[in-house]
């Protein structure tokens, strides 16, 4: 019997993820760590799945956002929100597909454009005929 783990954290992602948040560079969230912090070891430490939790806990405090919000952080589950609605009211999670139109008015579009296609079509061919007439009867 085999389980499916969920997959853990890239805690360094994560990082440079509240950084960006916070319109930091790495240079700057270096600075706010002080020594021995580097934008080099910014780096490093953004490269890195996991953290040593007192370096994270560091992290956390000069970004001023908890360890957890950290560790919880999942960018696919911020895709996954972004892409699905939820109803409160009926508590219905469905895909985010809000028209900015009304599809029926762009059905009911399609067929006057049909029928003045059609319209066009049938004069064009009572035209023809008219004409084949007209040069039929002249010379019979």
């Amino acid at each position: 019997m085999t389980t499916e783990e969920t997959p853990k954290a890239h805690l360094g992602r994560n990082v440079r993820h509240f950084r960006q948040k916070s319109e930091l560079k790495q240079d700057e969230l270096a600075d706010l760590m002080g020594d021995p912090w580097t934008q080099k070891k910014i780096s490093q430490l953004e490269a890195k799945a996991t953290i040593d939790p007192d370096i994270l806990e560091e992290v956390a405090r000069a970004l001023k956002v908890s360890v957890e919000e950290i560790k919880e952080y999942s960018e696919e589950r911020v895709i996954n929100t972004t892409q699905y609605n939820y109803d409160s009211s009926t508590g219905i999670v469905g895909p985010n597909n809000h028209c900015t139109f009304n599809p029926l008015d762009k059905l009911i579009e399609s067929h006057e454009n049909e029928r003045k296609l059609y319209e066009a079509l049938l004069k064009e061919k009572d035209e023809k005929i008219a004409l084949l007439s007209r040069i039929f009867g002249k010379e019979g």
